[in-house]
């Protein structure tokens, strides 16, 4: 997708960070320690696939050791390169700082189209990958916690975490050297929605800044603002169904590989997601209006614009033609540095990938610590919690009886408030204040700082301030 003027996913990066890094105060050593990578190890690993020997390529960066373990996806895609791995750990370094999650940066990918093996094959692909990185201690839950990306999913991080079993059979931690598991197999509940979650809080807390909303030029609540996704991958998915289901917006435009579907009344996400599942795109799907050529539907007259599957999907070719007042990057990367500056001048708000998406590693935090701490949470708490709400709902009936027909409790109060927080209520509590407080360090600095006139480079400037007081607390 790139042009000649087009910098690639690396590059953009790298102008982002030094654009941030130009407002602050850093000595030149240690800006150039934050800005660099500390080692990619790169693996070249056979496989007999098909009576004969498939020999495939995997990478694993550390973009920082400012905080141990490090953390960040895995993801299988024909696409992964050095280039694009580096930046993605460097995004993940940031990204960990500014939602305040205890990780430094890294990334991994594998080379592969995983369409094309079935699921044994798949299987022994991943753990012979698992295998190179775990005897390297590129996976280890003490130094470096991988977890699910783009192509990759539950199933394989459950068959990464047998295969650090079976080569660390006496680490009682050994569970967690991966996150993003099935619940059934040391996972957490609520991690498979995490990112799309993510998204929708991000929003109500944009939503929650008047100033922010006046730069935007939007005003009111989400309820009923046209919203426009593109890919319905696990992401995309989940932020569109909460968006619509539990705040009202309509999403106006759904954009996948072979095209996109408009409904100006809103589309079913739940019926589109079903189609895609059994026909692998919307071609042919009998909800909305189908366009095939999807990408110009980025450009259509709506709200909110939610890219949530590939990078530099905005880039010089179509900025100018964007006509969403607020963008949300759900996915890493999917502005350009070249468009970023053309949005920018035209007064668009991105919320940049580096907070939108960070819904994903808060919960994988909260699943390293339940592994860590081996007991599910809610497990000691809940029912003494239930037990205190019964005395309060009893002393009300007491009452209530007392009072006849003057007064009585609402129907549905009792049921909703002696259910004490299991996990996934816990885990969604979690995520909800840790976005609220990560969006808040941002604005303070986006709206108070004469030269910071975007969210982008205050979420570098907070995320990189606290990487450096990382080091300089460690005595670099």
């Amino acid at each position: 997708m790139s042009t000649p003027n087009e910098p690639s996913f690396r590059e953009s990066v790298d102008i982002m960070f030094n654009r941030a890094v130009a407002l602050m105060d850093l000595p030149p050593g240690l800006e150039e320690k934050i800005r660099v990578c500390n080692a990619t190890y790169t693996v070249r690993f056979g496989v007999r696939l098909r009576g004969q020997i498939q020999t495939f390529t995997g990478y694993r960066s550390v973009h920082s050791e400012h905080m141990e373990p490090v953390k960040g996806g895995i993801r299988f895609a024909l696409g992964v390169n050095q280039d694009e791995v580096e930046a993605l750990a460097a995004l993940m370094t940031y990204k960990c700082a500014l939602v305040e999650a205890p990780f430094g940066g890294s990334k991994g990918g594998l080379c592969i189209d995983p369409r094309e093996y079935d699921d044994h094959e798949l299987e022994q692909i991943t753990r012979r990958f698992a295998y190179e990185l775990i005897k390297r201690d590129l996976i280890n839950p003490s130094q470096n916690v991988p977890a699910p990306d783009m192509g990759t999913g539950e199933r394989e991080m459950a068959w990464i975490a047998d295969q650090y079993k079976r080569m660390n059979t006496t680490d009682i931690n050994g569970v967690a050297c991966v996150t993003g598991k099935p619940t059934n197999a040391g996972g957490i509940q609520g991690r498979t929605e995490a990112t799309g979650r993510g998204v929708q809080y991000a929003l109500r807390e944009f939503f929650r800044d008047s100033e922010g909303l006046a730069k935007a030029g939007l005003s009111g609540s989400l309820d009923g603002k046209r919203v426009v996704v593109q890919g319905l991958g696990n992401v995309g998915y989940h932020a569109a169904k909460f968006l619509a289901e539990e705040d009202g917006c309509s999403v106006v435009g759904i954009i996948e590989r072979d095209g996109a579907l408009t409904d100006p009344d809103g589309l079913d996400v739940e019926a589109v997601r079903n189609w895609i599942a059994g026909h692998g795109g919307v071609s042919g799907c009998p909800v909305g209006t189908f366009v095939e050529n999807g990408n110009s539907v980025l450009e259509a007259d709506c709200d909110i614009l939610i890219p949530a599957a590939l990078e530099g999907v905005i880039n010089l070719s179509n900025a100018a033609n964007v006509k969403a007042p607020l963008i949300i990057e759900a996915a890493n990367g999917p502005v350009s540095a070249g468009a970023d500056a053309i949005l920018r001048d035209k007064g668009t708000v991105i919320i940049p990938d580096m907070y939108a998406n960070a819904g994903g590693v808060t919960v994988s935090y909260f699943e390293w610590v339940k592994n860590l701490s081996h007991i599910r949470f809610g497990r000691m708490q809940r029912r003494q919690e239930e037990a205190r709400h019964q005395l309060v709902v009893d002393e009300l009936e007491r009452l209530s009886h007392h009072l006849g027909d003057a007064w009585s409790m609402t129907p549905d109060f009792k049921d909703k408030y002696l259910r004490g927080a299991g996990e996934l209520e816990l885990v969604r509590s979690g995520l909800d204040d840790t976005m609220r407080t990560a969006y808040q360090s941002m604005a303070s600095v986006w709206h108070e700082r004469s030269d910071v006139d975007d969210l982008r480079t205050a979420a570098y400037l907070v995320s990189i301030g606290k990487v450096a007081d990382s080091y300089r607390a460690k005595g670099l």
